[in-house]
């Protein structure tokens, strides 16, 4: 099975909750694609956005670690992979949506939209950035297109939501293939 087969596969075939939310890990990541798709992004960001969470796919048991108190650091696991099969510029959003969620939270108005999920797992990522980490975040490469992908990521919890099918991606998934 080829890679892109496989990433579908596994959309399909996991049905599990998204941590502490109420669609599953499939609805999310492709909500967070459409939502990139609907402010016109560029098709990388809306590869990333439908990628971002996908090392939650290759942790055992996600929750548990949440109920154990700990992160599996889902954004590295993905990253790494991920990296061997697609672009880099899909790539770098995933591996810091994370940080850019750390970043944000440093606003008030933007922790207070934040899920309830979202709040427990911003602490065991470490919790707010404070303000060097935060300048060092801003010069990053992928800082922009990393806090639109944390924006995203943060809306796209809707259930009953009708969304796209997996499938419908995979054009893209496969145009951006090394």
């Amino acid at each position: 099975m080829n890679i892109i087969d496989q990433i579908i596969s596994n959309y399909l075939n996991n049905k599990s909750l998204y941590i502490g939310e109420k669609v599953t890990m499939s609805e999310h990541m492709i909500q967070t694609a459409m939502l990139a798709e609907k402010t016109n992004c560029s098709s990388n960001l809306v590869c990333s956005s439908l990628l971002h969470d996908y090392g939650h796919f290759i942790l055992e048991n996600p929750d548990k670690l949440i109920t154990q108190s700990k992160d599996g650091g889902h954004e590295d696991v993905g990253y790494e992979f991920l990296e061997k099969y697609f672009v880099k510029d899909v790539l770098g959003p995933i591996k810091y949506h994370v940080k850019a969620k750390k970043y944000l939270a440093r606003e008030e108005k933007y922790y207070k939209l934040l899920s309830e999920a979202s709040k427990i797992s911003l602490k065991l990522q470490g919790g707010v950035m404070n303000n060097e980490e935060a300048e060092k975040f801003e010069n990053n490469e992928f800082f922009k297109n990393s806090i639109k992908l944390r924006k995203f990521d943060e809306i796209a919890k809707e259930s009953g939501l009708i969304i796209k099918s997996i499938n419908e991606y995979k054009n893209l998934l496969t145009s951006k293939l090394l």
